[in-house]
């Protein structure tokens, strides 16, 4: 469920500071905000009796009674945080053009090579979205584009395409589309030589799906149209009256599934995976009317994926190997018994996947918190790793759909250094830079610092905190720092350039990442520990980051802001409510605050798939724990922090309710006259606006209540 970095001259610095503590602080406008309208609504489970006021406001999508004061109520929020923002317009006005300038808007992504084309995308000036092309054979060839996604979203306040996937022919091109923000995709497939888009409209999937061998068998996943769960695999057949074949059903309510092809075009994969075990099941690509074989049936509190090679699979499990370990076996006997040990369990090393080619294997690996490749040559046995310099970054795989290639594509970036992509010959083990984020405006990262540190919890646990400021910081605790976190699903925060946090860096803030369990930073237990009935380690780990960055000088209370989005949104309420003294403001983004009712209502999309995560309240241990942290059942009369709260109306992830229910709550029983404000994206879902500038109208507001609350003006 979200995620956060970078800055420009100490003359600069030094001026913000000055104008900080010189000019007149924000004057909030006088105006009463809403009050929400009291409907009491009786929730009895485990002999626990509890009233909700707000219950009312699901009614928006399950179109109850008052699902016309839902969406009214959010608009008079809106309003209200509309007026109270009003003197900071033209600073955001100021902000977004800022932000949009360092972006370069004419661009083309590398090119990524597969079965004869060069595919790549291009953004042209002053367009939200892109063009999807590619060339045949050479990079000098003539372009044609695909899909003209600029085009296709006029007249669209949200429009994304996603999934695109050629046919082994080349000819034909599947995609899916969501107009709404609801991660309910419709696949269309459009002939590439005659550019008609064929009538085989497939409604409500995941958008992603996987030609056979024949070029005209697709296979898709189907979702539930009321819970969003991904259910059903199911086979189309490219022309077909008859019903697409269900080719596999998922009964288990609390696991995802999905539909993958091997890099080598050989096998299709069907995946189900919950938090703590998995299952795969393979087909033979050219046989896509046979029924798929079970890899390895699923085994309590096993996770396992497979990968194929030319005469074998490999296998990434955490069986008896806490951390994961990698496994082989025959390719016709893969039973969990016919595996065969590669690299064996250890314990201060984390083992995250397997990219596979024809002569290598890159295996991702996770220590000291830090990501790092093993290169593995197949024929010969021998291994290396990919040198990186510096003390903090982020790496990950890239696109590499060519089997045969010796080349591993790779992306890299820190706090310092902007989205870079690198080429590295697996042979000569050379890297090559083959793009990097252009940044207009002159930036230089030798004008940031970024730091690495370590906060104590209070079980003694070290945390990692990675973070980033300008030069000529003094370190004297008057400087605004911006504290990120998430601290769930064992997602891991790793660090990374934004262009767009120059903005807030360069006008004196430091920004910091906190690395708190419930993520996997420092390895698989750091998520065990994490969740569940651990759950609470999460908050008291950000706590104590704050704390220590306090301790240390980097900020004070009065300076202290707090951000996270959806789970990371959890993290905001929890520590809102446990300790709300320790920030002078807190910006949560479409925050999962009404865990336990969420959690006992499983028509609320995805609800069944995080009982593992979170636990069921169904079982009373369960039900006690989370409503002892849940930060809508935890609100009190007592003073919080000023807050800007933001959401989506279309939200299939953490829907709207969640968040306007937890402030119409605070705005009951708080005790203080600190700012509460409720933003709703009337037409967007959880990842906010789908074209490329109109987020950036978020981050001017986001970084306009910061700045607001710090008394800078410009």
């Amino acid at each position: 469920m979200k995620k956060i970095i970078i800055p420009v001259s100490i003359l600069i610095f030094a001026a913000s500071c000055k104008q900080k503590t010189e000019t007149t602080m924000y004057k909030w406008p006088d105006v009463k905000p809403p009050v929400a309208e009291i409907k009491p609504h009786i929730r009895t489970i485990h002999n626990d009796t509890v009233t909700d006021n707000y219950y009312w406001m699901i009614d928006y999508f399950k179109k109850g009674p008052d699902s016309t004061k839902a969406v009214d109520y959010l608009k008079a929020e809106n309003a209200y945080q509309d007026t109270m923002m009003n003197g900071t317009k033209n600073f955001q006005k100021t902000l977004f053009d800022e932000m949009k300038a360092r972006i370069k808007e004419k661009d083309e992504s590398v090119p990524v090579f597969k079965n004869g084309y060069y595919y790549y995308s291009r953004t042209d000036e002053g367009k939200e979205y892109y063009k999807y092309c590619r060339k045949k054979g050479s990079l000098d060839a003539k372009e044609e584009v695909l899909l003209d996604v600029d085009e296709m979203a006029k007249g669209h306040s949200y429009y994304s395409a996603n999934g695109f996937n050629i046919s082994p022919d080349n000819k034909l091109l599947a995609y899916g589309i969501d107009m709404v923000s609801r991660r309910q995709y419709t696949i269309h497939i459009k002939n590439l030589e005659t550019a008609e888009i064929y009538p085989d409209a497939i409604i409500n999937t995941s958008g992603g799906s996987v030609w056979a061998k024949d070029n005209k068998t697709l296979f898709y996943t189907a979702k539930n149209p009321e819970t969003l769960l991904t259910e059903k695999i199911k086979r189309h057949t490219l022309g077909a009256k008859e019903a697409d074949a269900v080719v596999y059903e998922e009964k288990d309510k609390s696991n995802y599934i999905g539909v993958d092809k091997s890099k080598s075009g050989d096998y299709i994969f069907i995946e189900s995976r919950a938090t703590l075990s998995s299952e795969f099941r393979y087909l033979d690509a050219g046989k896509p009317n046979e029924a798929f074989k079970v890899f390895q049936p699923r085994i309590k509190d096993v996770l396992y994926s497979v990968t194929a090679l030319a005469d074998k699979f490999l296998i990434v499990t955490n069986q008896n190997a806490i951390n994961f370990k990698l496994m082989e076996c025959p390719l016709d006997k893969t039973e969990s018994s016919n595996w065969k040990e590669v690299l064996p369990h250890r314990k201060d090393v984390l083992l995250e996947g397997v990219e596979e080619f024809r002569d290598y294997i890159v295996i991702t690996e996770r220590k000291n918190g830090l990501n790092q490749f093993r290169v593995r040559n197949l024929t010969s046995g021998t291994e290396h790793y990919v040198d990186f310099k510096e003390a903090a970054y982020a790496i990950y795989v890239g696109a590499n759909p060519d089997y045969n290639s010796k080349v591993l594509r790779y992306g890299y970036t820190s706090l310092t250094t902007p989205s870079s992509t690198f080429d590295y010959n697996m042979d000569t083990k050379a890297s090559k830079l083959m793009k990097q984020q252009e940044v207009l405006g002159g930036y230089k990262a030798d004008d940031y610092v970024t730091e690495r540190l370590y906060a104590t919890a209070t079980d003694g646990t070290k945390v990692p905190i990675s973070l980033v400021y300008k030069k000529g910081f003094d370190k004297n605790g008057k400087a605004p720092l911006l504290l990120y976190g998430y601290g769930s699903y064992g997602y891991t925060n790793d660090v990374y350039f934004s262009s767009a946090r120059l903005s807030l860096l360069d006008r004196g803030f430091v920004f910091a990442m906190a690395g708190i369990r419930g993520g996997q930073e420092m390895g698989r237990q750091w998520y065990l520990d994490g969740k569940l009935m651990k759950k609470k380690n999460t908050f008291t780990d950000f706590i104590d980051c704050g704390k220590y960055l306090i301790d240390q000088k980097y900020t004070s209370k009065e300076h202290l802001y707090a951000e996270g989005g959806s789970a990371g949104g959890l993290l905001m309420g929890a520590v809102a409510n446990m300790a709300p003294d320790l920030w002078h403001g807190i910006i949560a983004e479409v925050p999962f605050v009404d865990v336990v009712n969420t959690m006992l209502d499983e028509s609320i999309p995805l609800t069944t798939n995080e009982f593992d995560e979170w636990g069921n309240p169904k079982n009373e241990d369960a039900y006690k724990y989370m409503k002892s942290y849940s930060p809508y059942e935890n609100v009190e009369k007592k003073a919080y922090p000023n807050m800007l709260v933001i959401t989506g109306l279309h939200d299939s992830q953490v829907q709207y309710f969640e968040p306007a229910k937890w402030v119409a709550k605070l705005r009951a029983d708080k005790t203080d006259n600190n700012v509460l404000m409720l933003h709703t994206n009337m037409d967007y879902g959880h990842g906010g606006a789908s074209g490329r500038f109109d987020y950036l109208k978020e981050e001017a507001l986001n970084y306009a209540f910061l700045f607001a609350l710090e008394g800078i003006e410009k």
